[in-house]
């Protein structure tokens, strides 16, 4: 018997399959932190979640509403200081995974968070970069959570908050940066792939009942589909289970506090 299920929970559920019990991940929040935690409770038990307030090996009960959340460091195996996760975690080369997500992101894989216009009249002023350069630039890879709209996929960024892989090819590596940057994008409609030499974004997956047109009519730039372009499996109903428990805990908290 098939599932139903929403293309946000598609995303959530196809992000956290991205990872492993071996990582050690720098967890955003939103999106990026429902997907972590789905991930644990279903295929990676061992995963080691870190938040930028410096908790380390959290396992919340509920989602967080900011790194500053109290869950947090009530369920992390410890706190560390914030310059002690920034410097020796991160910087030292510590952590596998960084997980993030933004208001724009380019075919680069470059990330928008600080102003949408000029930026000293922006139209958009936005929350801002956080810790959010600093994990894109020092995890061994970085993950990308958004959804696709050309709101959100945009031909040309007016701020690189986060670097992504620059103006493509080499120039990643070029500025001096030995990590691998993003290495996945996923969508509520497909995932994208960096390309192995121009590191441009393109599809390698696409969600099930979804089409190339409808992913061409929802992104800011021409997209590339991969030579062979798979179709990403449905939610099991023990992830949709668990997603839809974590959410409904989370909500009823909030509503609480």
């Amino acid at each position: 018997m098939s599932i139903e299920f929403t293309p946000t929970e598609m995303m959530t559920i196809a992000a956290a399959r991205a990872l492993t019990n071996d990582d050690v991940c720098f967890v955003g929040i939103g999106a990026p932190s429902a997907a972590c935690n789905v991930a644990r409770l279903t295929h990676a038990p061992d995963i080691t979640l870190i938040y930028e307030s410096g908790t380390i090996g959290t396992k919340p009960d509920v989602l967080p509403l900011s790194i500053g959340d109290g869950e947090l460091c009530d369920t992390a195996l410890c706190t560390v200081s914030v310059p002690e996760m920034f410097r020796y975690w991160l910087q030292g080369g510590r952590i596998t995974t960084g997980f993030l997500g933004g208001a724009q992101i380019d075919r680069f894989a470059n990330l928008n968070t600080t102003v949408v216009g000029d930026y000293d009249k922006p139209k958009v002023r936005l929350p801002g970069g956080g810790g959010a350069p600093e994990i894109a630039g020092n995890c061994g890879q970085i993950y990308i959570t958004m959804a696709l709209n050309k709101r959100g996929f945009v031909d040309h960024l007016d701020f690189i908050t986060s670097m992504g892989h620059g103006e493509g090819g080499d120039h990643r590596a070029g500025l001096g940066m030995k990590t691998k940057g993003p290495t996945r994008v996923i969508t509520d409609l497909c995932i994208f792939e960096p390309d192995a030499a121009t590191k441009e974004l393109t599809v390698v997956s696409i969600h099930s009942g979804v089409s190339r047109a409808t992913i061409e009519e929802n992104c800011g730039w021409p997209v590339r589909f991969a030579e062979t372009v798979a179709e990403t499996p449905v939610p099991t109903t023990a992830e949709i289970s668990v997603l839809r428990d974590i959410n409904a805990r989370t909500k009823k908290a909030h509503e609480a506090a």
